[in-house]
This record gives structure tokens, C-alpha cells and sequence, in this order.
């Protein structure tokens, strides 16, 4: 038996919001060899959605961008994200429950910014609970009979102002990325004990040496750098029984538990944006939602300045520097 681990991101290139970054584990009984568990599980997933009545046959789990586009609904997000979470025994019913069960400890960062005070949604929001309960029990049905367990869904989100205080102290938030996906990494191998791990990343921006940040967070360990490149980057560390294999990789969502991580991020930060938007356009009607990516969150920024100031919210803990 091994761990199957996959890391991904959403949330890097905004201004306002939180990074978020995620990781699903897996066990296979094959996971030394099997790297593509969309073959293994090929009757139960794809990773393009079906239309109309063939939609309940197989389980869309991508790249999120092939999922979701802004202001699209939710439903390819959900249905995966929500069953995911159901499967490992933390069902979600509502915004204030997303967060615990997906938290790696009970000590999550979740700030009391205005915009999550009193906030509330039930969950999932565009598909029927009832679609959710199905795919729990589809998948509870045919992953043990292909020896594969979903063993747990995690994420770690960084709002602003812990974002700009980490940045501030590494230099680049591409160090800050790489540092959280780590955190989050050694988490996830607390339940591969004892096993093989392989992970695979999403590679983070232009990055393509790792061997230092991961030396500084396994410093038990003599990390051994077996390839870097453009294209990918991979290192190896640990005894022969329980050794660890990790890859950096563009386009790494090819993976399926980087798909799934990569569609837990966007969900998370999609749910985190609408508390937010919820707030300010109630302060302010007619205000126009963002996504808070650059230029348009120097429009939304500049347009709530006054109500901000009046508010005593300050920039640290909405605006990102980086």
C-alpha cells in the first residue's frame, strides 16, 4: 500500500482574497507503480463533463479552469469537491462548516473579518444535496473494489494580511507558495507512515529548484535532487520502505489528485470571495463584484476607499501587496 498525494493552488495572482492551497491523499495498493488513477477509475471519473443524462455516469475531476468559469455555477465544483469530503466522513452543509472540514488541524487561520462575521450559505449552492449524497455512495461503492481509498481532502488558506506579513519575510510570494504547499505536504504524510508517498505539485510559477525549501522542511532527511527543470523537478528522500517521491510539474492537474486539489483551491477561494463581495455590495449598492485579480481590483479598491475609511477596515488585512 501507498499514499497518493496531489497539491494545487488557486487564488496566487489576486490582490484581494485569500491564497488557498489545497492537497487530496489517496491509497492504492499500486501506488508505487500507478501514477494514473483516471485509468484505474476510468468507468468512474473523466476529466471532461459529460452532457445531459450521461452526467450521472462518470464524475468530472479536472483542472478547475476546465471546470468553472467566473460567474459560472458551481455545479462541476460541488459535485466533486462536496462528495470528496463527504467520502472521508466530514459532509458539508453550509459556509461556516466548509472550513473545519478541511482544515489540517483544528487551528486553521480563519480571521474574524467583517466579511465572514454573520455570513451564511447552505451548501452545495447550485446542485441538489441529493447529487452530492449520490456520488458519496458511488464512490464509497467502487473505490475499494479497485483498491483505492480517498483517505482525506485539506487545504490551507492565507488571507491578506497573514499573506503580506509571510511575503514580507521571504522575500516573494512565490517562496510564500512553495513554503505553504510544503507546510501543507508534511501534513498530508503524517497518514503514509510506514508507505511509499508519491506527490505531485503543480509547479509553482517559474520555479524550478526546490531542494533547499525542502531540505528546510524535512531537515531529518538528506533530500536527493534527481532532476530539475522547466518542465519538471523531482527529488526523493527517505528510507527504502517509506520513501518519498515528489514532483514539481506543469500542468500537473494531469494527476488526478492534483485535479481534485486543484478544484477543492478554487472552490474554497470562490466561497471565500462571495462572503466578501456579499458585504461590500451591501455597503455599498451597486457596487460591482470582483474576482479581485489586478486591474480590476484597483477599480473595486478605489471604489470602496471612502466606506473602508468609515469603517475602520484596514488596508493590511484586505489588501495584498503582491
Amino acid at each position: 500500500m501507498g499514499l497518493l498525494i496531489g497539491t494545487d493552488e488557486a487564488g496566487y495572482g489576486p490582490n484581494l482574497g485569500p491564497l488557498v492551497v489545497a492537497a487530496t491523499i489517496w491509497r492504492t495498493s499500486e501506488a508505487a507503480g500507478c501514477q494514473d488513477l483516471y485509468e484505474q477509475l476510468d468507468d468512474i471519473v473523466c476529466r471532461k463533463p459529460l452532457s445531459g443524462t450521461r452526467q450521472d455516469q462518470r464524475l468530472a475531476v479536472a483542472d478547475s479552469k476546465q471546470l468553472y468559469r467566473p460567474g459560472s455555477d458551481w455545479g462541476h465544483l460541488e459535485r466533486a469537491v462536496l462528495a470528496a469530503l463527504a467520502l472521508t466522513g466530514k459532509p458539508v452543509s453550509s459556509w461556516t462548516n466548509v472550513w473545519p472540514a478541511v482544515a489540517p488541524d483544528r487551528d486553521m487561520v480563519f480571521p474574524a473579518l467583517p466579511w465572514h462575521t454573520g455570513f451564511e450559505l447552505a451548501l452545495p449552492r447550485d446542485i441538489a444535496t441529493s447529487d452530492v449524497d449520490w456520488w458519496q455512495m458511488r464512490l464509497g461503492e467502487a473505490l475499494p473494489a479497485r483498491e483505492v481509498e480517498l483517505v482525506g481532502v485539506l487545504a490551507r488558506v492565507v488571507f491578506p494580511e497573514e499573506f503580506n506579513r509571510r511575503v514580507d519575510a521571504v522575500g516573494s510570494k512565490g517562496t510564500l507558495l512553495s513554503e505553504v504547499t510544503l507546510e501543507l505536504i508534511k501534513r498530508c504524510g503524517e497518514w503514509g507512515i510506514g508507505e511509499l508517498v508519491t506527490i505531485r505539485c503543480d509547479k509553482h510559477g517559474g520555479r524550478s529548484r526546490y531542494g533547499p525549501l525542502l531540505q528546510a522542511t524535512f531537515p531529518e532527511y538528506l533530500i536527493e535532487v534527481v532532476h530539475e527543470g522547466r518542465a519538471q523537478s523531482v527529488y526523493r528522500w527517505g528510507p527504502a520502505n517509506e520513501r518519498v517521491d515528489i514532483s514539481f510539474v506543469a500542468g500537473g492537474e494531469q494527476f488526478l489528485p492534483t485535479a481534485l486539489a486543484s478544484m477543492t483551491a478554487k472552490y474554497l477561494r470562490e466561497l471565500a470571495m462571495l462572503a466578501f463581495n456579499h458585504f461590500w455590495t451591501c455597503q455599498l449598492p451597486g457596487l460591482r463584484p470582483t474576482a479581485g485579480y489586478p486591474v480590476d481590483a484597483k477599480r473595486f479598491k478605489a471604489e470602496i476607499t471612502t466606506t473602508q475609511r468609515r469603517l475602520g477596515i484596514t488596508d493590511e488585512s484586505l489588501w495584498r501587496k503582491r
